[in-house]
């Protein structure tokens, strides 16, 4: 269980002008790299300073504004000791991330957090596994609680994650939806019949119309599904009447720059196929459609919604 120890270094890091440069050696030094990542992709600007190279001019990469996180088990790694009192004069203090506070490491050390001693996975208790492990969980949580304190947000990460499955997530559902262009929107007034004649559609096609007033404002939505119930249940009559009468009325929707993580997760909480995406006059920009989710890998096949119907309809 960490102590307040860690807390304060979470709180040296968030208040840091600088960076936080991470030292250390080994697997030490691998954590620590990893650790940069953590740090730099939670806003926390962070780099790596190997021992060695310090000594051979890297020196000049620490700032008088630069918090020291130097990482050692034992606290007692030769290569890290020897430079921990300069890294401490010459930066904003000095962080030690040690298994005890009985070393030569923590004794320089302005704030020490101590993650234990731990049996090493090795058969032979010898090659450092469980320790390089704790030692990366307990550099993760002080990091991440260094973020929070920085009041550090999804779109925040978004920004510095621009790339692969993190950034997708993150990403801004205007850039994702289906343009107007490419989406099925009539007026209100139609019949369902005439509808469905004039917002046919070639290709891949979302499973819902979007209809609108007169001034272009969403009212309503009538899905694939709701024309399968009618015909299901024998109101072809139906099909003459304006489709307000049988459309969902306001529905469900979303702006451009909501998150498309805050999107998938509205799908999964409301059970929806499709959703409208709006501008702040309330008139449609696009859609969101469940099949656009599955394709781009936010949501697996077996979560498309039953009862999607893809019926044909001919005058």
């Amino acid at each position: 269980m960490l102590g307040p120890p860690a807390v304060r270094a979470a709180e040296l890091s968030a208040e840091c002008a600088g960076n936080v440069v991470i030292t250390g050696v080994g697997k030490a030094g691998l954590v620590g790299q990893k650790l940069v990542a953590t740090l730099a992709s939670t806003g926390t600007p962070a780099h790596f300073l190997h021992p060695t190279e310090a000594v051979h001019g890297d020196f000049g990469r620490v700032k008088s504004d630069d918090l020291v996180w130097a990482l050692s088990n034992s606290g007692r790694s030769e290569e890290v000791t020897r430079i921990a009192s300069q890294l401490r004069r010459q930066g904003a203090g000095l962080i030690s991330f040690t298994a005890d506070v009985d070393n030569p490491l923590a004794e320089v050390a302005d704030c020490k957090v101590v993650f234990g001693r731990h049996s090493e996975a090795c058969p032979h208790g010898l090659a450092p596994t469980a320790s390089t492990a704790v030692m990366m969980a307990v550099g993760d949580a002080v990091a991440l609680l260094a973020s929070r304190l920085r009041r550090f947000t999804p779109r925040d990460f978004a920004r510095f994650h621009p790339g692969g499955a993190l950034g997708r997530k993150l990403c801004k559902v205007g850039q994702m939806m289906r343009p107007l262009a490419a989406c099925r929107i009539a007026n209100e007034r139609v019949t369902i019949r005439e509808c469905m004649i004039s917002c046919s559609m070639t290709g891949r096609r979302s499973g819902a119309v979007m209809l609108t007033n007169d001034q272009g404002v969403l009212t309503g939505i009538f899905t694939d599904s709701d024309l399968a119930r009618l015909l299901e249940s024998r109101c072809e009559d139906a099909l003459d009447q304006p489709i307000e009468g049988k459309m969902t009325t306001e529905p469900h929707r979303t702006g451009p720059d909501a998150l498309l993580s805050d999107v998938v997760a509205l799908f999964g909480q409301l059970q929806i196929s499709e959703l409208p995406v709006v501008g702040v006059d309330g008139k449609p920009m696009g859609m969101v459609d469940i099949t656009d989710l599955i394709a781009v890998g936010e949501l697996d096949e077996g979560d498309d919604r039953d009862g999607r119907s893809t019926l044909p309809f001919a005058p």
